[in-house]
């Protein structure tokens, strides 16, 4: 039975490395209005908002004729941020969260994660991950890493380069399947357990590597992992957005 969900993009105004990043508008349109056109393009989410924690991210959302739902200003994270809005939608099963720096995120990345749960009912959350095919990614510890079964079950997440090869060959980056996986930041969750998440403390894992979703997986519970062709670019500095706008106009 196809799961109702729907698309809730956090939107905070504040940033550290490149500050107001989502109001940026040097294409004639904020990057939060490019990630909430490019999540608009999913056909199986029923609904999209932007949660916002100030009112002028809302008026930037209400200028462009989107949906967006006041948050807390103090939420810790995005997930916060989502589980506030989810408590307010009692009839959708599946919260998509789409990182509002995602100008370019593809729909049909956002439909594969929301029918992984559609087709696995064990399931809580489902992700997605991208070849990772540059020695220099691998060793970025910005650059997330996933490792995950033959059944698509998430195994472990993290910064270091996983697998760990033993002895290094150029040709590890080319095999074929691949060896290593890059994760992207979008998350479908079955509502019921994103209230849940939101409520669950810290554990060491998290602590150490400083992703929230080995809290999941030190709980005990299954993350999906759907494999796209590559990776969405974020807007995290101004070198970032700048290399946005120079594809964006076709320079």
């Amino acid at each position: 039975m196809r799961c109702s969900s729907c698309i809730v993009i956090p939107a905070r105004l504040a940033s550290t490395r490149l500050p107001r990043k989502l109001l940026l508008c040097e294409t004639g349109k904020t990057v939060l209005q490019h990630t909430y056109e490019s999540a608009r393009r999913a056909t199986k989410p029923l609904s999209l908002c932007v949660a916002a924690d100030h009112e002028e991210i809302a008026a930037a959302v209400r200028a462009f004729g989107g949906e967006v739902r006041m948050t807390n200003p103090a939420a810790a994270t995005g997930t916060d941020r989502v589980a506030e809005v989810a408590r307010d939608l009692p009839d959708m099963d599946v919260i998509v969260n789409v990182q509002g720096d995602e100008p370019e995120v593809a729909g049909e990345a956002i439909d594969l994660a929301v029918q992984l749960l559609d087709d696995n009912s064990s399931a809580v959350m489902a992700t997605l991950a991208a070849p990772l095919r540059s020695r220099e990614r691998l060793e970025d510890p910005a650059c997330v890493k996933v490792v995950f079964d033959q059944q698509g079950r998430a195994l472990y997440f993290s910064r270091s380069p996983i697998p760990r090869a033993r002895d290094w060959d150029d040709a590890l980056l080319t095999a074929d399947p691949p060896n290593f996986y890059q994760h992207i930041g979008l998350y479908a969750y079955r509502r019921t357990f994103l209230l849940q998440l939101a409520e669950m403390p810290r554990v060491p894992l998290e602590r150490v590597e400083n992703l929230e979703q080995l809290r999941v997986l030190a709980a005990g519970y299954t993350i999906l992992i759907g494999v796209v062709p590559r990776p969405t670019i974020g807007i995290d500095t101004p070198e970032d957005y700048r290399a946005f706008v120079r594809r964006w106009s076709g320079c």
